[in-house]
């Protein structure tokens, strides 16, 4: 019979091992792979603040058939090794574009694994979606399915 404290250390080292392959760490000893794991997180959240300011600084306004001015929504798209994190970004409210998005990110067979919206005063989307294995899709692809996704929502949005 296995010992309760047997089945801890089980357990802790399962995951110990888990978070060391999440952070691709090579270390062997525990506290080796927190610290990675530390660093890991730290790269990360830069990344985040990168990407925060490039989203606060690239709206661009485009002129839509009406002559009016009007901001469409950024788009960034960055490949990861399995997957993609999808940035969308607008100054306004926009009802329904999350759904547009989420149906486009499906079609691509990207299964969104992680995401944060707020659609209050305005639009801003960061998702983390994760692609099949048989899957092989570019940045570039999800980028034009992002922006015709956008595109149609704006159309049906006008006609409505």
């Amino acid at each position: 019979m296995v010992s309760r404290e047997q089945k801890r250390a089980s357990v802790l080292h399962d995951k110990l091992q888990l978070l060391r392959s999440i952070t691709k760490s090579h270390a062997l000893s525990e506290s080796s792979i927190i610290v990675d794991a530390s660093k890991y997180i730290q790269e990360l959240k830069q990344k985040v603040e990168r990407l925060n300011e490039d989203i606060t600084t690239t709206t661009t306004p485009q002129t839509n058939s009406n002559n009016k001015t009007s901001s469409w929504p950024q788009i960034e798209v960055e490949t990861l090794e399995k997957g993609f994190l999808v940035n969308v970004y607008s100054e306004r409210s926009c009802p329904g574009l999350l759904v547009s998005i989420l149906q486009v990110l499906e079609d691509l067979s990207l299964n969104v694994l992680e995401a944060r919206v707020s659609c209050t005063d305005t639009f801003r989307l960061q998702a983390f979606g994760g692609e099949d294995e048989e899957t092989m899709i570019n940045a570039q692809v999800v980028t034009e399915a992002v922006f015709e996704a956008i595109k149609n929502w704006s159309e049906s949005k006008e006609q409505g």
